[in-house]
């Protein structure tokens, strides 16, 4: 997620030397990345700059926070901005190893960001000041929507729905493609016309400016074969609706659990 972050940053014009990235073991397209920019890179924080940043993208892994972050927080000025996209790790973790007063926001983005059609969701603590509110919207508009919460007890709701919501359409298509095949298609087929199905109509959901329920509808007709389906789906009591409820619902449960 990071290198997209910094791919997305560079596509729009930000100047290479203006930027350092400390990572003991970049993976190869983020290696090759930097390579091509000549983009400063250091294993530790201790060598990595010789001024406070402007801002500090945490990208890291939520189980590697612990190890990384009191170093890199060392780093920071009084006008220095936490930006974190760890999974799962609320402000005050890292406010803990930072000066009081340090603003720090917490974004939860999604996979489609690696191809920049993410949406990620913000919250920041009480001394995030409106500039720097707007420059962490723009940084992360570089992968995607970007929106934002005033309460950080909503970001566990945010994670169920969107941060996790990418698995729950690969399982749709997953679904459709194995329900084509117990209806005699070959497995090829069913896949590609699952695959195709699922990306069209989010494309379609993307660009169009009606509603998901509208969509719906225009492509339903009485009587016919997606009313058929869709009796079964929003069969009440035990339809689609409220099977992603309960999902949801599960996953927002988790999600505080693992915030502790």
């Amino acid at each position: 997620m990071g290198g997209a972050l910094l791919a997305g940053w560079l596509k729009r014009g930000l100047d290479p030397r203006l930027v350092v990235v400390q990572d003991p073991g970049p993976p190869g397209e983020v290696a090759q990345l930097l390579k091509d920019n000549a983009i400063q890179s250091s294993t530790s924080a201790a060598n990595a700059l010789d001024v406070a940043p402007a801002v500090i993208v945490v990208a890291v892994k939520p189980q590697a926070m612990e190890a990384v972050f009191p170093d890199l927080a060392k780093l920071a000025g009084p006008d220095t901005l936490i930006l974190s996209i760890a999974a799962g790790k609320p402000l005050a973790s890292f406010e803990k190893h930072l000066p009081q007063g340090t603003p720090v926001i917490r974004a939860m983005p999604n996979t489609p960001a690696a191809i920049g059609r993410g949406i990620t969701v913000c919250v920041g603590n009480a001394h995030v000041m409106e500039a720097q509110r707007v420059l962490a919207t723009s940084l992360l508009e570089a992968v995607g929507e970007v929106g934002w919460v005033d309460e950080e007890s909503a970001m566990d709701a945010v994670t169920a729905l969107s941060g996790s919501g990418p698995a729950y359409v690969f399982l749709l298509a997953e679904a459709m493609a194995a329900a084509g095949e117990r209806q005699g298609l070959a497995p090829e087929l069913a896949a590609r016309l699952a695959r195709a199905t699922v990306a069209g109509a989010g494309e379609l959901l993307h660009l169009s400016g009606e509603s998901a329920g509208q969509l719906r509808q225009n492509v339903t007709s009485p009587g016919g074969t997606t009313a058929a389906a869709l009796s079964v789906l929003m069969r009440e009591g035990s339809g689609f609706a409220e099977l992603m409820a309960e999902a949801i619902a599960a996953a927002t449960k988790r999600g505080r659990e693992l915030a502790g």
